[in-house]
């Protein structure tokens, strides 16, 4: 039986491992056939299909190989249930656990009592706006946030606002960071959370935590940031950054999908009133049984990432340096939104004028990207981000989100350069409006007319 398994486990790794490699440096890591658009694989019929180049980093990352090798016991025989403490299957995974916990610790400066599981960023997103302005409600009502959260945090401050709480959204520059000024101005003695991102999820600006984390301190209100697109890709300490509460995601850093962490810091203890009950596990903030092959892809993902982070960010901005230039020395009318400096170089968000974003997403459909337009099937509304740093609709609408990550490669990002100057120049010259421009005539000092 043990043989069996074991043979099973290994054919599920051999199986991930087919398409890709590794070469001595784990950070190597390319396609057999990189230098065609698309890879092709198999189903689980054994037919075969196309797949897309990857360039879609922000919205989730492919589970790391070392991460799949270190869940893969625990998905098929050390399967305990970790609070099952008359066993030793409950044994080995509580010890697991444990183990992870203290790796999650470790790469944002923490103490492993500090880290709560939960599903994902999502949630804890939910458990810290929530449950701080639950548990301080009688207290203090107010609570401060900004115009460009993830819809996730934007929707559960909406929420409390509908129970009665005081909001608010801060504007963002032109460049998509927070004034600080404006910050301090906005902290009165009622407000007891300010949550502000660390990376923004669409055009990847970098907001002054540090600063944000003292300004907090100072006026004595608790501090969460979402970090869900920073932890594990750019440097982060709860001590330097004064932060109470980090929200984390596993799947954004090479991790598993479902499984995530709020840090909550203990000295001085940050209250939460917790959304759920159950059993009391998470130290009574998460009640529910800890899905241990998941919690251990995040901590392996974590201990990868606190390895590696150097190298990765290296990797990252030389690729993003090179989409970036590649693109706009070749094409014109091509803006860059959000601060280029305070960013992460990961994300890519780029507006070019004059073409519809959705049609461009059609015309790469070999590369898998982001409209940062972020149209639905019911409303055509330009993305709300966007619309914050006062980009105008025909831009917004035009808008590209490019996401470089780990596994990227020198030749998807080359291959992305040449078929995105390739269609933006074929489908410009579709357009009237295009051709206005190129006869020097100013769209916006038009008066148009309708028919």
């Amino acid at each position: 039986m043990k043989s069996r398994l074991l043979s099973y486990r290994l054919s599920l790794t051999n199986l991930y491992r087919k398409f890709r490699r590794f070469d001595r440096d784990p950070h190597v890591l390319i396609r057999h056939d990189s230098k065609r658009a698309f890879t092709i694989s198999q189903d689980s019929y054994g037919n075969k299909e196309l797949k897309a180049l990857y360039l879609d980093a922000q919205a989730t990352t492919c589970i790391d190989p070392r991460v799949l090798d270190s869940m893969l016991p625990y998905m098929i025989d050390q399967f305990g249930n970790p609070h099952s403490r008359t066993h030793s299957y409950g044994w080995e995974s509580e010890e697991a656990i444990k183990k992870a916990r203290e790796q999650v610790a470790k790469l944002i400066g923490a103490e492993s009592k500090e880290i709560v599981f939960t599903s994902g960023a999502t949630e804890s997103n939910n458990i810290a706006i929530k449950g701080v302005a639950n548990f301080y409600k009688t207290k203090k009502s107010h609570i401060i946030t900004t115009q460009t959260e993830h819809k996730c945090v934007l929707s559960s401050c909406r929420y409390l606002e509908h129970l009665g709480f005081n909001l608010t959204y801060l504007p963002v520059k032109s460049n998509g960071i927070i004034d600080l000024q404006q910050l301090d101005d906005a902290i009165t003695d009622q407000t007891c959370l300010v949550s502000i991102m660390a990376v923004n999820n669409e055009i990847g600006v970098r907001q002054p935590i540090k600063e944000i984390g003292q300004i907090c301190k100072d006026k004595n209100v608790f501090f969460h940031t979402d970090a869900a697109q920073a932890v594990g890709k750019i440097p982060i300490n709860v001590n330097e950054l004064q932060a109470d509460l980090i929200s984390i995601s596993g799947h954004k850093i090479y991790g598993p999908k479902g499984v995530g962490a709020l840090y909550v810091r203990r000295k001085p203890r940050v209250r939460i009133e917790p959304l759920q009950n159950g059993g009391g596990q998470e130290r009574g903030i998460r009640s529910g049984t800890v899905p241990t092959h998941l919690v251990v892809g995040l901590g392996t993902a974590c201990q990868i990432a606190m390895k590696e982070m150097k190298y990765d960010m290296k990797w990252i901005e030389r690729l993003s340096k090179k989409l970036v230039d590649g693109i706009m020395s070749q094409v014109s009318h091509v803006i860059r939104n959000g601060d280029p400096e305070m960013t992460y170089p990961g994300c890519v968000n780029l507006s070019f004028a004059y073409v519809e974003g959705e049609s461009l997403l059609m015309a790469l459909k070999d590369i898998a990207l982001s409209s940062g337009s972020a149209c639905t099937s019911e409303s055509l509304e330009p993305s709300y981000v966007l619309r914050a740093i006062g980009t105008d609709d025909d831009l917004a609408h035009s808008s590209i989100r490019f996401g470089i990550g780990r596994f990227t490669t020198e030749e998807e990002v080359q291959y992305t350069i040449d078929k995105c100057v390739y269609h933006v120049n074929r489908l410009r010259e579709m357009s009237p409006l295009w051709e206005m421009v190129q006869e020097g005539i100013d769209i916006k000092t038009i008066n148009w007319t309708q028919h």
